[in-house]
């Protein structure tokens, strides 16, 4: 099993590359460096040589299968760059088995292609074209959320090491799982755990809660338990933005009204509302 780090030249990419870095050597797993060169917008032969009039059709066709190759031929290059790059970057970082791999297509197919020897993906939230835009987020993650079944861990600018993370919790079925995969993954171990609910319709929520505390904290987590009123985004927004919390974690897509928030109807909405890395858990 290996963490696959998916480069794309974009402001984010060095930050990808420490996140997997550190995902990779917290778990003792290799690291694969992942850059997917993507179909350009610019017109090919294929859709205007039909439009082309038969007097300058053979010599443009014959310029633009040269600007074609010359554009994957670069394209390759600064791949294989940016690769490089980040390799050493990974090194500095401490890692010490580290695979590049280079492909041709979409960056959710390149991912699914490599998915079945994966531990952790880790994307950047936003992607090479929005420049500093931070705000923005990249136009394949929740494709990449939706299709991908290994855990996502979506990183931000500026990514440090953290020492805690909140976990949303709504007693159903997905965030029992997401406690699971927490209490066997290993990345987060030694990380204080803000366990944090909202009230809700659920039967017994606080006392499944304190059970799920209790459960933490016998396989050797810090937690600070927090039960809260009101609207659920508006409440955990308001817990994240007013305690130490440095990552966000949850499990994807139960029907309950707290996966709405982060990645519902309302698609993506936490994650383009704050900074802080968040970790999917499928």
């Amino acid at each position: 099993m290996k963490i696959i780090a998916c480069i794309d030249g974009s402001v984010l990419s060095e930050d990808v590359c420490i996140a997997g870095a550190w995902v990779a050597k917290k778990l003792s797993k290799p690291l694969t460096l992942l850059h997917a060169i993507e179909k350009s917008n610019v017109p090919t032969i294929d859709n205007l040589s039909g439009s082309i009039g038969l007097g300058a059709r053979s010599e443009l066709l014959k310029q633009m299968t040269e600007l074609d190759e010359q554009r994957s031929k670069i394209a390759l290059a600064m791949g294989k760059e940016l690769l490089n790059h980040s390799e050493s970057l990974a090194m500095a970082k401490g890692c010490t088995s580290i695979e590049k791999v280079q492909r041709h297509g979409g960056i959710v197919d390149s991912i699914c292609d490599l998915e079945a020897d994966a531990r952790f993906v880790v994307i950047g939230r936003s992607g090479e074209n929005h420049h500093n835009d931070f705000q923005a987020l990249g136009s394949h993650i929740e494709n990449i959320i939706r299709q991908v079944h290994s855990p996502i861990f979506i990183t931000n600018k500026g990514f440090r090491e953290p020492s805690s993370f909140m976990l949303a919790y709504d007693g159903r079925e997905t965030a029992d799982k997401a406690v699971t995969r927490i209490i066997e993954g290993g990345l987060l171990n030694n990380l204080t755990c803000h366990l944090v609910s909202v009230k809700n319709k659920q039967k017994n929520l606080a006392n499944k809660l304190q059970q799920t505390e209790k459960l933490l904290q016998d396989h050797g987590f810090t937690v600070k338990t927090s039960l809260l009123d009101g609207n659920i985004f508006d409440a955990l927004k308001h817990y994240k933005e007013n305690n130490p919390v440095d990552m966000l974690v949850m499990g994807a897509f139960s029907h309950s009204k707290l996966a709405t928030v982060f990645l519902g109807s309302n698609t993506l909405k936490m994650i383009e509302r704050t900074q802080l890395p968040l970790i999917v858990l499928r």
